[in-house]
């Protein structure tokens, strides 16, 4: 091994570990469920982004094997020679469906449609307005575009508004198009989709959604967009496939004119196999499962609402969140690193989010309830959030 190399790692992942920046990654001996079998001990899980419960659901179990049966377990191509399968068009046929546009194309992840969808449009005679905490996906997506990217102040609408006039009477860019998530994960506040719109059509900006969190909460499960019923007024829909919807995989949907020229100039798409035929029949099973009603919906929302009544009671600081999203904020590293190893010693399964995921100073425990939890297991995590908070002096 390389010498250079060999120090280089030493000593930075050192310093990691001294700032407590440093994160272990434990196996999950099992199913993603409410409750997680880790180093053989049942622990209550609030870490998983399977907000419907989804990922371990029997119906898509059946699905994905029916498929995996008839198709096998690979696609074994890539989507422009023979590996665009027919249950793929259905499933693209289903995600239009479900997001309220002319079409849809599906992708291996949700961070390969940014690193796919951004670029395919954007250069560098163009230029891409931000929010500041958008998600590290959209950031390299923009930074591969090679357009100018302008950083702006988080859900600050005179900041966007102020930037993109700037911007736009510069002269200087081709395009413009403005980036946010739909749903911020780390703070699970929604955008301001119906303000961002006026400030894109006085200012020509294209606007793009990434609705990784939203998807399956919001809108009774049709996302952000629908949320707030601009379906035909954002110009990209991008989402994932891994979270509500509980497999793999991401999508954007759009115009049939965005999605035919990402089909021949989007290099994920191009270049990258396609979706295991399994997957994509459990994804379709999923989607029929939200589409049809709302009752994981609204489950997750009752208990997204206990959990934060319970903490928030507790004297926890949960931050400014719209959504089933629950942080406790507890803002040094290495206190929020011991509050979390130390609820998993008690039974809660909640991980620590650090810099660089979040600023420093500002490190929290992440909670997401799903629609699979029992008050029973929300009252045991509360009854632990209590003892290990007090213990560690963040509540009083």
């Amino acid at each position: 091994m390389s010498k250079v190399l060999d120090a280089f790692l030493q000593e930075n992942l050192q310093e990691l570990r001294d700032q407590g920046l440093y994160n272990e990654i434990d196996p999950v001996e099992g199913p993603n469920g409410p409750i997680i079998k880790i180093k053989g001990k049942d622990l209550i899980n609030l870490s998983s982004n399977n907000y419907l419960g989804l990922a371990t659901d029997e119906d898509l179990k059946k699905l994905n094997i029916a498929a995996t049966e008839k198709y096998g377990v690979g696609a074994g191509a890539v989507r422009t020679i023979n590996g665009t399968l027919d249950i793929h068009i259905e499933l693209e046929k289903k995600l239009a469906e479900f997001k309220g546009t002319e079409a849809a194309i599906s992708y291996q992840s949700g961070f390969n449609c940014n690193m796919a969808a951004i670029s395919a449009v954007m250069n560098k005679q163009d230029a891409i307005l931000s929010d500041e905490l958008n998600h590290a996906s959209i950031i390299d997506g923009c930074r591969l575009s090679g357009a100018k990217i302008i950083r702006v102040n988080h859900q600050d609408m005179d900041d966007l508004r102020a930037k993109a006039k700037e911007a736009k009477e510069s002269g200087q860019y081709g395009k413009l198009m403005y980036i946010t998530d739909g749903v911020f994960s780390m703070d699970g506040d929604i955008a301001k989709l119906p303000e961002i719109v006026e400030i894109a059509k006085e200012f020509d900006l294209i606007t793009y959604v990434d609705d990784a969190h939203g998807s399956g909460v919001l809108g009774k499960g049709k996302g952000t967009v629908k949320h707030f019923g601009l379906e035909k007024e954002i110009d990209f829909q991008i989402g994932t496939l891994s979270k509500a919807i509980g497999v793999v995989g991401g999508y954007v949907a759009g115009t049939q004119n965005l999605i035919d020229w990402l089909k021949v100039r989007s290099r994920p798409f191009l270049f990258s196999t396609a979706l295991p035929a399994g997957d994509v029949a459990a994804i379709m099973g999923a989607l029929d499962k939200i589409m049809a009603s709302t009752e994981l919906h609204d489950k997750l929302w009752e208990n997204g609402h206990y959990l934060k009544d319970g903490l928030k009671k507790l004297g926890f600081n949960i931050g400014v969140s719209e959504t089933p999203i629950t942080p406790c904020i507890i803002g040094d590293e290495k206190l929020t690193q011991e509050f979390s190893k130390r609820l998993i010693e008690e039974g809660v399964y909640a991980k620590s989010i650090v810099f660089p995921t979040v600023a420093k100073g500002t490190g929290r425990v992440r909670n997401m309830p799903t629609a699979a939890h029992t008050e029973e297991m929300l009252n045991d995590a509360l009854a632990i959030y209590e003892k290990v908070g007090k213990e560690l002096g963040v509540i009083s």
